[in-house]
């Protein structure tokens, strides 16, 4: 739908033959880069990274905010500048208008700064809404009752700043911990994404006669990586583009409704840190708004949340593209070309993205471990601390955009059968997350820290 601009550009996920002509490809540069160079100007003495870790602290009188921006207004500029040039090169290279894109992000980037304020106030924080969800909340007030003009659909890059984001988290979640976790995250995951895609597929099929194709494209995006799951496997498919348009609004609704219900939910059933990040991760459909969702519980449900939803659901857009598009060749469309999908078209399909958050894990990892413990607090304090920080507005980003870009009317003109198709797996997927993440095997994510 053209509420959601974005997506517009279609293919996001595939491989291609340029390695600079996809935002997954950017997403890792940008994110592998952002954990080199701040690997560099630590072994080199410079505080620049800690300087552009820009977090406003709790306030319950403005003149806290007053003070803070006094003195960090140069890390502030700092911190633009540097989202801009990076952001900038990457959009001029993907064939996006550079004249529009500049303002459009500026103007970004300040509706982040008034966001994360408004996030750090104690009452915000006592409603827990933290600053991606500040920036969800506003972004969506804005976005349907104050005109937006169409040059700034440029700068609203929402995949592009959460696979950015997600590459970065990469770098403050250890390699030893996802080799530790990560088989139980893709056995959970398996088991909620299989159930939930055939819920999906069959409720649009059987019960509410929709087409084949627009059910697997629904099916893709509740079962597996929200949005990109459904521009991907509805490509693979060949199903219509009003229909993946569909599918993605539907990700946008319950992915809103999902980032403030779980964490009530947690809250009010006592669910610890752990278990309840790992529930997000299973039953969320957006790593945007997973993320934001399990930031207003800790760093520990931010952990088990991305082994859940980055390392179990995300890994799998690949191989369901490659199954589903052998499928709709051989079962769903009449060739006389005799044309086969190849085993080529996992990787063509699969999230980069997900090869860049292992590749800064691994790289982060390592330094860590041929370092002293005085250094490596230092690792801590100098690189992983700030790049937790710059992915934090990497996802404020996100948000806005999500925001910005949902248009109510238009969601509600979706129709009531695609809509009670996929509601119909959520029904599924968020009582099968809770009995796997916290009765099942709550005891084992509790213990990852």
């Amino acid at each position: 739908m053209s509420n959601i601009p974005n997506v517009k550009t279609t293919p996001t996920l595939g491989g291609g033959s340029g390695l600079f002509k996809k935002e997954d490809y950017w997403a890792v540069w940008i994110g592998l880069g952002t954990v080199i160079l701040a690997i560099i100007l630590w072994a080199a003495g410079s505080k620049v990274m800690p300087s552009l870790a820009i977090s406003f602290p709790a306030w319950d009188n403005f003149a806290k905010v007053s003070a803070y921006l006094g003195t960090h207004l140069g890390g502030i500029i700092g911190l633009w500048f540097c989202f801009l040039i990076v952001f900038s090169v990457a959009v001029k290279i993907l064939g996006h208008d550079l004249k529009a894109f500049v303002p459009g992000f500026t103007i970004l980037f300040i509706l982040g700064v008034l966001v994360s304020i408004l996030g750090a106030s104690t009452t915000a924080k006592k409603w827990s809404l933290e600053a991606p969800l500040m920036a969800l909340l506003v972004g969506l007030i804005i976005g349907n009752f104050v005109p937006i003009p169409k040059w700034l659909d440029t700068a609203f890059r929402t995949e592009f700043y959460v696979k950015t984001g997600i590459v970065l988290m990469g770098a403050t979640l250890p390699f030893t911990l996802i080799l530790q976790s990560g088989p139980m995250a893709f056995l959970q995951a398996t088991i909620v994404a299989v159930s939930t895609f055939l819920t999906i597929y069959w409720a649009g099929t059987r019960l509410f006669g929709l087409d084949k194709r627009f059910s697997t494209a629904l099916a893709a995006g509740g079962s597996i990586c929200g949005v990109s799951a459904a521009i991907a496997i509805g490509g693979s498919v060949k199903a219509e583009k009003n229909h993946v348009s569909v599918a993605i609004s539907l990700v946008v609704v319950w992915a809103v409704i999902m980032v403030f219900l779980l964490p009530i939910l947690i809250k009010v059933l006592h669910i610890a840190p752990g278990p309840g990040g790992a529930w997000i991760g299973t039953s969320e459909f957006a790593d945007a708004a997973g993320i934001a969702a399990a930031a207003s519980i800790n760093e520990q449900a931010i952990k088990t949340f991305t082994l859940m939803k980055v390392v179990g659901r995300d890994m799998f857009v690949g191989i369901w593209c490659f199954i589903m598009a052998m499928i709709s060749v051989t079962k769903w469309e009449k060739r006389d070309d005799g044309t086969k999908p190849s085993g080529k078209e996992i990787w063509v399909r699969f999230p980069k993205f997900v090869l860049g958050f292992f590749a800064a894990s691994i790289i982060v990892t390592l330094l860590l471990a041929f370092v002293d413990a005085p250094t490596a607090k230092s690792v801590k304090a100098s690189i992983i601390a700030p790049i937790s920080m710059i992915r934090l507005w990497a996802f404020i980003f996100t948000f806005l955009c999500i925001g910005l870009t949902t248009r109510f009317k238009d969601l509600a003109a979706v129709g009531w059968r695609p809509f009670a198709a996929f509601t119909t797996g959520v029904l599924v997927n968020v009582p099968l997350g809770y009995i796997l993440s916290v009765i099942v095997l709550g005891g084992y994510w509790e213990m990852v820290k």
